[in-house]
């Protein structure tokens, strides 16, 4: 009985319904797209500002995403980083940015419980997941690798 509405609960629903706002996934996904291409027009720009000062490949990619989690760490520091998401959505919390910011804002949050156990104990709770399914990933997909390798006799 406890799932049966009565007349006036459904017509409230109705209503609510009626009034509740659409939502602009249109808009919201073009501003996602526009923010996270941006974002990585920036990590290209870098990267090959990196390069032109000598560095190869590998360390001015290195160094482009550390510079990547640097500003968003600032950004977060100063209130910056949340205004943007709030505008942006999903276009700055996927790439890299995302990831740092997640560990800056928990660690700012955490930091009056102490160093130690505030910081250090509540900076990985979301970001620990991603650490450890990245690191499960790479593994079982290099050992899927070297177990095709080993039986094709390569």
């Amino acid at each position: 009985m406890a799932n049966q509405q009565t007349a006036q609960e459904k017509a409230y629903d109705q209503l609510a319904q009626k009034h509740r706002p659409k939502p602009k996934i249109f808009r919201n996904c073009f501003k996602a797209f526009i923010v996270g291409g941006f974002i990585c027009i920036i990590g290209e720009a870098l990267n090959m500002l990196y390069k032109g000062f000598g560095y190869n490949k590998d360390i001015a990619s290195s160094m482009t995403v550390a510079t990547l989690v640097i500003i968003t760490c600032l950004l977060t520091g100063f209130g910056v980083y949340d205004n943007i998401g709030q505008w942006a959505g999903a276009g700055i919390a996927v790439p890299v940015t995302g990831f740092a910011n997640s560990i800056a804002s928990a660690a700012l949050e955490h930091k009056a419980e102490g160093y130690v156990l505030g910081v250090g104990g509540n900076m990985f709770k979301l970001a620990g997941a991603v650490i450890v399914w990245g690191v499960f990933s790479a593994f079982a997909v290099s050992l899927i690798r070297t177990l095709v390798l080993m039986a094709i006799g390569s």
